[in-house]
């Protein structure tokens, strides 16, 4: 009986503690994670990636890319359809409104005023992304 409590026991506490140690903040975990050459970490979450100076944007496996672009004004943006499906580009403050996109189809605005100019696919309303003007 005394074998059967020490099988049962142990592996419990040890699955407390485990529960325990993964009680932390996100900055403590992040910095105990080991490293390995050649591996890297993105900078940004999913769908929250770094600002892009680019005035061209892909529209493909239903996302924006880059997902954040940023454009002196005066600049024409440019996107472009590589999904089999139909997408729309729009903005969400009404100021640009694409046609809807067949594949190969682009759709081009240009910014004339700095600000950030967040859009979505009026098909598809989880794909956003974000163009901001600079002057």
């Amino acid at each position: 009986m005394r074998q059967f409590r020490a099988t049962m026991v142990i592996p419990a506490i040890a699955g407390i503690a485990m529960t325990i140690a993964g009680c932390g903040d996100a900055a403590g975990a992040a910095s105990a994670m080991p490293t390995m050459p050649g591996l890297s970490v993105p900078a940004a979450a999913p769908g929250q990636d770094a600002p892009v100076a680019t005035d061209t944007v892909a529209i493909q496996n239903f996302a924006f890319a880059p997902g954040t672009v940023t454009v002196k004004a005066g600049t024409t943006v440019t996107w472009t359809n590589q999904d089999q499906d139909p997408h729309t580009v729009s903005a969400m403050n009404g100021s640009f409104h694409s046609q809807t996109l067949s594949t190969g189809q682009s759709y081009r605005h240009t910014f004339t005023t700095p600000g950030r100019f967040d859009y979505l696919c009026t098909i598809h309303p989880f794909m956003t992304a974000t163009v901001v003007v600079t002057p």
